[in-house]
Order: C-alpha cells, then structure tokens, then sequence
C-alpha cells in the first residue's frame, strides 16, 4: 500500500480512547502534525504528564468512562476515525482487578464498536495484545495465521479479555450501519509488542523501582529466550498505516479495504532476551543486573505466591500505600518463555517498516531516564530493613515488657550498648524527634522540588530519616 503519509488524516476528525497516556498522546500529537481537522482525547483521568503539551497542539481532551455508553456517543459523535487503545489491567495490581478489567476491556469496546455503528463512523482501529495468541507456550517467529490461545486457559484477565474484545472487533467488520442509509464500519486489530521509550509509564518505571530497592534478584528464564519489544514512534506509526488500510476510497481497491477484519503483529523486528534488553538503561543507572538465574517453573511458584496473596488483599489494591506485586504468573511467561513474531504481513498489506531502530529508541529511553535519575533515585530494600526494623527494636527494648524472648534478647543489647534503660529509652525518643524534623524538613523541601510527591517524601522520610533526606538534598543540589 503506497500512499502519502497523510492519506485519510488531512482535514479528518479522529477521536483517541485512552488518548492521555503514553502511546495515545503520542499518536494525538502525530495526527496533528499530519494535518487532522480535530483530535480528541477521551481518558478517564482529567490530567496526565502529557495533557498540557496535547493542549498547547490543539487537541480536545474530554474525560468519561468508556464503561458508560453516554460517554462514549457524546466523544465519538462526528469522528471518522477511532483509535481504540484504552485499556485497563496490563501489569501490577491492575491485572488483579478482575471486575474493572471486563468492564473497561470487553464492555468499552462494545460501547465503543456500538457508538461507531450508531453514529456511522466508518474505521475503527483496535490496539490489541501479543497476549491474544500466547499464553506461556513458545513461539518462534509467529503469524496472524496463529489461533487465538484458549480463552479458559489464559492465566490472567487481561490476556482472555484482550482476547475477547479482539474478536469482537473483528467479527464487527463490514457490518453496515444501524441507521440503513448504507455505508458500513470497518475494523481491524494491530497487537503490539512490549513498548517502550521516553516516558513509557507501565513497564520501565517498576522495572527502575525494582532495581533500585535492589529487588531485582534473578532472571527468569536462561539467555537464549527471546522476546519482542516495540519503540513507541513505531508502535504509531503502525496505527496511522492501519487506519488508513481501512480506507474504501483508494482508486483500484473496488471499496475493499486492504486491512479490514485484519490483525497485524507490530515490534521493532528484533527479539532480544528481556535482561539483555534493559541492561544498558539499568546500567546507565547505576543499578545492578541479577546475575542469578530462575527456572520458569519456579519463578511461577513464586508468581503464584503472590497472585494469591494480593488477591487476599482486594479491597485494597487501589491504594497508594500497597506496592505492586513483586511477579505475577503472566509476567513470568513474558520474559522467562520465548515468543517473538514477524511482522511480515503488516509490512506487505499497510507498508510497516520500523523507523526507529532498537539502539536508537534505547539511546533516547536512557537518555529520558538519566535526566530523570534524581527524581526517582532513592533508598534501597536494605536501608529500609536497616532503619525500619532498628527503631522497632530500640521501641522493643525501651517499652515493651517481657524478660524472654526475642525482646529480652533485644533488651540485653541495648542495655550492653547504653548501659541503662533511661539511656536505651532516651535513645529512642531522640531519635523520633529526629526522624520527626527531618520528614518535616522533607516535606517543606519537596513542596518546592518535587510538589507532586511531597506526602510522600514526608513519609518516607519519617520511616528512614537521613537515608530517605539525603536523595531530596541531592536533588536540592543539582
């Protein structure tokens, strides 16, 4: 397919669900370069990172739920074009929530592909998911010629609802218009692999936590499994081709879209071990790689563990204070199993070749993250043991009765180390007060350094004193 790179965006309108986040403001902001007449940005959220640049280009972001119909008719009425990428329960404590991920996954795109019928909207484009057809099997060099992997065999709901919605997507091409005055939509899915690139917010962020907590302890997997990443200027582009791979008006096309009722398999084209992948960002860090190494069926064990226990923890898993799940069962799968896919077919029917290569979308992703190292740079796993479980302790022996035990043994040497019980418990209190100041001087300090994460800085700070006040004056320096 050989058209300009504007065909069908010139003058056209296009609505983005999901258009606050990483790969949807990106794909608003090239819609506007090519020439769109109106974009808009349907999110749930009222603001992200990306908001205020989407709003200096002209783009429309409007807030709603793609879980509520009315929402959706009043973002897509007049679109040409949707780009349905909002999604829910990708990875963490997202991917526990069974309930909202049904309801945004298989419900928003039925209200989405409902609105489009409704309204005569004629192309929709569906981001979808490596996770349609893998399941934990492995896969070398993979097809759209594929099945989709058994709904009741998916271990996680993201991957069976992507799966579900997918299909229903699909089967919706070519359907014609609920109001008879001709015309039909056509649809068509692009899976993308894991994305990447500066200001990703789902992978790489929890990645950079994990190992600067120094948790990142083993690989999954041995060095020969093999993976796809795509870079997130790709992933757009691709979504841009399909969109207009769904176009009827092409001289020579007899009104038969290239791309419609067709799902393509988008990366970069070169899989590469997952820990070899992240190593030059990690490193660029200062942060150390596993050097050990976890068999699959263990690190599922492990992946269990956690699933159950989280699971336990439901009612809570929207709040701040729980973090995200060291490994679930599905994340295991993705870079303990190889399973990389061509893009062969995206490439001979909408024209996809990768414009940015895998070095060159590394380089820019460690250059973002070293300019951000001072924000996110802070104490790690053992620090908190250190200073959390000493003034447990020191509480232990100045207050807590009892004269056997693991508080006597607590006592005995806190009284070798001070040599009386006032002094163990003077100790004590000076050390709250000044853990007191300091989170207090933390907090006054973020308010003008880092304002949106002050409460946090505060807390932390509280629990760890100068371990957690000496990142926050090392930001104050530079």
């Amino acid at each position: 397919m050989h058209l300009s790179e504007s065909e069908g965006i010139e003058g056209k309108t296009f609505v983005v669900t999901g258009g606050l986040g990483f790969v949807g403001s990106a794909l608003c902001l090239e819609l506007v370069r090519r020439g769109a007449r109106d974009v808009r940005a349907f999110d749930l959220r009222t603001s992200s990172p990306w908001s205020h640049t989407l709003s200096q280009n002209g783009v429309h972001c409007i807030q709603g739920d793609v879980i509520r119909k009315g929402d959706v008719e009043r973002a897509l009425r007049g679109a040409d074009c949707v780009f349905h990428l909002a999604a829910f329960g990708m990875s963490g404590k997202e991917m526990l929530q069974f309930g909202r991920v049904d309801d945004v996954n298989i419900n928003g795109t039925c209200h989405v592909l409902d609105a489009c019928l409704d309204l005569g909207i004629k192309r929709l484009v569906y981001c979808s998911t490596y996770n349609v057809v893998f399941g934990g099997q492995e896969i070398f060099n993979g097809n759209e010629a594929l099945p989709y992997f058994p709904i009741d065999n998916h271990v996680d709901p993201y991957g069976r609802s992507k799966s579900i919605a997918e299909q229903f997507v699909l089967k919706n091409n070519a359907r014609p218009f609920k109001n008879k005055k001709g015309g039909c939509l056509y649809t068509c899915a692009v899976r993308p692999a894991a994305i990447y690139g500066p200001g990703e917010d789902r992978h790489l962020p929890r990645i950079i936590s994990t190992a600067r907590l120094g948790l990142l302890l083993f690989r999954v997997g041995d060095k020969t499994v093999k993976s796809d990443w795509v870079f997130v200027d790709n992933l757009v582009l691709a979504l841009l081709l399909a969109s207009m791979g769904l176009l009827d008006d092409i001289p020579g096309k007899d009104k038969h879209p290239i791309a419609a009722g067709q799902a393509y398999f988008i990366s970069d084209g070169s899989p590469v071990n997952t820990f070899e992948f992240l190593q030059p960002l990690l490193r660029s860090l200062d942060y150390e790689m596993p050097k050990t190494s976890l068999a699959v069926d263990h690190a599922l064990v492990l992946g269990k563990i956690c699933w159950g226990f989280y699971t336990i923890l439901y009612p809570w898993l929207n709040r701040w204070w729980l973090p995200q799940p060291f490994i679930l069962p599905s994340e295991v799968h993705k870079v303990g199993v190889t399973h990389y896919f061509s893009y062969l077919k995206a490439k001979e029917e909408i024209g996809y070749v990768p414009m940015v290569t895998p070095r060159e979308g590394m380089a820019s992703t460690v250059s973002y993250w070293q300019e951000r190292k001072k924000f996110v740079d802070g104490p790690s796993i053992y620090a908190w043991l250190f200073a959390v479980l000493g003034m447990l302790a020191m509480f232990c022996a100045a207050f807590v009765p009892g004269d056997t035990g693991i508080v006597s043994i607590i006592r005995y040497i806190s009284l070798f180390s001070f040599r009386s019980m006032w002094m163990v418990r003077l100790v004590f209190l000076i050390s709250v007060a000044l853990h007191v100041l300091e989170a207090i001087y933390a907090w006054h300090l973020a308010k003008r350094l880092d304002p949106a994460n002050a409460r946090g800085w505060f807390w932390q700070t509280f629990a760890l004193g100068y371990f957690s006040l000496r990142f926050l004056l090392k930001i104050a320096r530079n």
